[in-house]
């Protein structure tokens, strides 16, 4: 796992010749500010919100890769004075789907720094996130020596068709998304990184009913306290050292955790769908993509009468999807 991880490092050094500068601001970080990371591809409608929640959140500054968007991203993000950006027309598969980018960014930028690294569809929360900003928290796992923070993915979907609102620049999502699945799920670990593999929820039951194995893994652990020896192996799934991976209890107890709010289930699914498909860059050559594209095809109503209406916080943890464990 040592040699593994340090080719990892390796590599995303090298992928650093991909990147070129759009705006650095990294010289405002502060010695305890608290970072963001994000690979971004066309995602200007979603930026202005994204950044607004992770603001009031606690977030001290945000660093972006803009994989060659067309439509305004790297010129909305260059304008933000918390907000660093490079630009790569590279391929976006070959940088194993973004990782060794972001690696490369954060060994750079965020050592010593609480970062989250996520996706501008994903929001985080967190026990008490309604009344302590991310900075409680963070203290607190300093406090407790922990270095990681797992997540589950958490699919929000409105209560009728995908498509039947629409989503305009600025907008909270879950407006539109408020509902989930509140179980069907399938946990298993995995032996080598010793990470849970999530899967389940409203995208396996309806774009994958027939083959439930190929459905998005729903596990991540977003918030990690960086260092320039750690590295992303598998989006943020897992990571090396491998005891990063612990994000759980192994002895019948529960660990800390959240989750992700994710806002992929709304009408701009399906444009997104079709550009990908057409652009192969995803896992499996867009696999997921593809069923996303046939899927919308029959206009699938995500709801059913087992959906949950999302409140806050607390509710994910009455539901087991979360847990405040010995934080109070």
């Amino acid at each position: 796992m040592r040699l593994r991880r340090k080719r990892r490092i390796l590599r995303c050094v090298r992928k650093r010749r991909d990147l070129s500068t759009v705006s650095n601001n990294t010289g405002k970080i502060k010695r305890r500010d608290s970072l963001l990371m994000s690979v971004v591809r066309n995602e200007k409608i979603r930026l202005p919100y994204f950044l607004e929640y992770y603001r009031k959140l606690g977030v001290n500054h945000f660093l972006f890769v803009d994989n060659d968007s067309d439509d305004g991203t790297a010129e909305f993000l260059a304008a933000q004075p918390d907000v660093s950006v490079w630009h790569t027309n590279a391929s976006y598969r070959r940088a194993t789907f973004g990782i060794d980018w972001s690696n490369y960014l954060l060994r750079k930028y965020a050592h010593g720094h609480w970062v989250l690294t996520v996706d501008p569809d994903e929001f985080f929360i967190y026990p008490f996130c309604d009344t302590r900003p991310l900075r409680a928290l963070t203290d607190w796992l300093d406090g407790c020596a922990v270095r990681s923070f797992g997540t589950m993915l958490l699919d929000m979907y409105p209560r009728g068709p995908v498509d039947a609102q629409v989503y305009t620049e600025g907008q909270d999502p879950f407006e539109i998304a408020r509902w989930f699945d509140s179980g069907n799920y399938m946990i298993t670990r995995n032996p080598e990184y010793g990470n849970l593999w999530i899967q389940g929820g409203p995208r396996a039951r309806v774009f994958f009913r027939d083959t439930p194995s190929k459905a998005p893994a729903l596990n991540k652990i977003p918030l990690v306290k960086w260092d320039r020896r750690y590295a992303y192996v598998s989006s943020t799934h897992s990571l090396l050292p491998r005891g990063l991976n612990q994000v759980y209890d192994e002895w019948g107890g529960e660990k800390t955790s959240g989750a992700l709010l994710h806002a992929k289930l709304i009408n701009t699914l399906g444009e997104k769908a079709r550009e990908e498909m057409g652009r192969r860059q995803h896992y499996r050559k867009s696999g997921e993509y593809q069923a996303y594209a046939q899927g919308l095809d029959e206009q699938p109503v995500f709801w059913c009468t087992w959906s949950e209406k999302y409140i806050n916080w607390r509710q994910l943890e009455i539901l087991g999807l979360m847990s405040k464990g010995n934080w109070a």
